[in-house]
């Protein structure tokens, strides 16, 4: 048991590193039930997947100023919510109060990461990996909305596969990320008026995150590297 009292250690003193790889994993998962029915025992096993990822993201927001009252009462009804719209096939108006809820969420955890990062004049390994799981978490963020704006406005989402059809979890999840890294490389493309408001502005949430928070950390590395050799 010497292994796994390790590996906790490891996961308590890098939660923002543990969320980082569960998001990644979880989007390597949805390639696998992404064309599989809304109500596949494939998509509950990656709805308790998200759970996880829900605690996850508690547990790492919990060691920031934020008030950790505030991440349950966000928290438990995404979980629930997560249950219900599988349950129910992702109908409405179900799916679209979980995605809302699911924005919330996600928003709460990434202004927490945020306060994280910036909470001292020290770089932490955490820290380091908090860069990765903060734009994780916004990607998610993101992709929620999305979802979200298509159940209000049909058709805001055109691809080149069947482009009048509503856009999967998949495609909005790659349309974030390519949006938020700035690649320009999705094949899905706004189409309706808010669908591209909404885009634009995590084009220039994604810009002011790199510009502020990686250029911060790195500054605050170079900083102690050079505290570290007039030392010695």
């Amino acid at each position: 048991m010497a292994w796994w009292r390790r590996t906790l250690a490891v996961l308590k003193a890098n939660p923002s590193g543990a969320l980082l790889v569960v998001q990644l994993l979880g989007i390597l998962l949805y390639a696998f039930v992404d064309d599989t029915p809304a109500n596949s025992i494939g998509r509950l096993a990656l709805s308790l997947f998200g759970m996880l990822v829900v605690i996850l993201a508690l547990a790492v927001v919990r060691a920031t100023p934020t008030y950790t009252w505030l991440g349950v009462l966000i928290g438990v009804p995404a979980v629930i919510l997560t249950i219900v719209d599988w349950a129910v096939a992702a109908a409405q108006p179900w799916h679209l109060i979980s995605d809302v809820v699911h924005v919330a969420f996600y928003g709460y955890t990434l202004v927490g990461l945020l306060r994280y990062m910036f909470a001292d004049e020290e770089v932490t390994q955490d820290e380091i990996w908090a860069i990765g799981a903060t734009f994780t978490v916004a990607v998610w963020l993101w992709a929620y909305a999305y979802s979200a704006v298509q159940g209000v406005v049909p058709g805001s989402f055109t691809a080149a596969v069947d482009p009048l059809a509503q856009r999967t979890w998949l495609e909005l999840l790659f349309l974030s990320t390519t949006t938020m890294t700035s690649t320009g490389l999705s094949d899905v493309v706004p189409v309706k008026p808010v669908a591209r408001s909404i885009v634009m502005v995590q084009q220039i949430a994604g810009m002011l995150y790199l510009a502020v928070a990686v250029s911060r950390i790195v500054g605050l590395t170079i900083n102690r590297r050079r505290a570290t050799r007039e030392d010695s």
